[in-house]
């Protein structure tokens, strides 16, 4: 998890550290937005005094560590780690519904954020679609929770993470008789554009249907959303990877 390389950030600085302040400030229900240029102007300055005023700290409009944990308490309450479970699969499970719980979600660019760059190993932007870094990432908090090596490697694309799956004879589609359990992965694919472009985490499979928990994705289930939340999918196109 990013913090600013020093304290306090504060009016008339510029740089990386502003940058980071002003992404959770825009990720605050609680503060106004402000333009994200890590300039730490008066807007960012009066953005800061009210999220302090909403939170019954001092207002002063001078971000310390304190400030910044707060701001970014979300991700730290993400990043918890749990007890360990019975199996990988509900390890896989706890953390996902934890990760949710702190609604990850993009800033008003597509691909970008803090939550985009904690999925994505630190890179964010348009090419970043994160779908597949948010299950990569789950996985491997739950593998290291539980002390296994996890059965697939971190990827940051659909296709190599059924790929791997398949190699490894741990992927079947949903129209070969394939079907998931809770906390395995699915992959879905797009017949227009030939590749397997969207993945996510099984919460609840039922016959006709299943519950989800995605990253990139939005209420009408597009693989360029902008948050992580639980859906309601139809199978269609989709197969499993068993972890």
């Amino acid at each position: 998890m990013e913090h600013p390389t020093k304290y306090p950030v504060q009016r008339g600085e510029v740089g990386y550290n502003v940058k980071l302040v002003q992404e959770w400030l825009c990720l605050e229900a609680d503060a106004p937005t402000v333009v994200v240029d890590g300039d730490f102007g008066p807007a960012t300055e009066a953005a800061v005094k009210e999220y302090q005023k909403s939170s019954g700290l001092k207002v002063d409009g001078i971000v310390t560590e304190e400030v910044f944990n707060r701001l970014s308490k979300p991700m730290t309450d993400a990043l918890k780690q749990l007890p360990q479970a019975s199996s990988l699969k509900q390890m896989v499970l706890d953390y996902a519904l934890q990760h949710v719980k702190s609604h990850p979600r993009e800033l008003r660019k597509r691909n970008e954020g803090p939550w985009v760059r904690l999925y994505c190993r630190g890179m964010d932007g348009d090419p970043y679609a994160w779908c597949c870094g948010f299950v990569s990432f789950i996985l491997k908090q739950a593998c290291e929770t539980m002390g296994v090596t996890p059965p697939l490697k971190y990827t940051l694309d659909c296709d190599d993470l059924k790929n791997q799956a398949t190699i490894k004879g741990v992927f079947k589609k949903f129209s070969d008789g394939g079907s998931g359990k809770p906390g395995d992965i699915f992959v879905i694919w797009y017949p227009q554009k030939q590749y397997w472009g969207h993945t996510g985490i099984a919460l609840e499979p039922e016959s006709d249907h299943m519950l989800t928990i995605e990253g990139n994705t939005n209420d009408v289930g597009s693989p360029e959303g902008y948050e992580a939340c639980k859906r309601s999918r139809s199978y269609g196109n989709i197969g499993f990877i068993s972890v």
